[in-house]
């Protein structure tokens, strides 16, 4: 099976996904043959009253960032569904562009764990990490 290419995975993004996640913006950056990184950009709508970016929009991009790097892993979008998300926030993240990197620690037949770590780009100081389970449903 071959990866998707990064045109592939945003392509999947843009035909599968809800519409407000969509807006988001999210884009791949590189996919490896374990996980994929993409771009959360930096975008005021997604800035509380504190100033910075909501933990539901980094939730958001964490569970979606981690679909997309199974689709482009497996090298085809598979319908699934996450069974767990926990997120630990770490830091607060400014509207900035910031990066996510999936790393797939099991991709099984039924069930697939992921991690996910959020930083500004160009930083090496973690925002959120999370960790998922996700079902494949077919």
């Amino acid at each position: 099976m071959s990866l998707l290419t990064t045109r592939e995975t945003d392509e999947a993004l843009e035909k599968m996904f809800a519409p407000f996640i969509r807006r988001m913006g999210l884009r791949t950056l590189a996919v490896e043959e374990r996980g994929a990184t993409f771009l959360l950009p930096g975008d005021m709508d997604f800035v509380h009253g504190g100033g910075v970016v909501c933990g539901q929009a980094i939730a958001s991009a964490a569970d979606t960032c981690a679909i997309l790097a199974l689709t482009a892993v497996n090298g085809r979008f598979r319908m699934v569904t996450t069974v767990d998300l926990t997120t630990h926030f770490i830091r607060p993240l400014k509207p900035v562009d910031a990066h996510v990197r999936i790393a797939i620690e099991s991709n099984g037949k039924r069930m697939a764990y992921l991690r996910a770590e959020i930083a500004p780009a160009g930083s090496d100081k973690l925002a959120a990490t999370a960790t998922g389970a996700f079902m494949y449903l077919d």
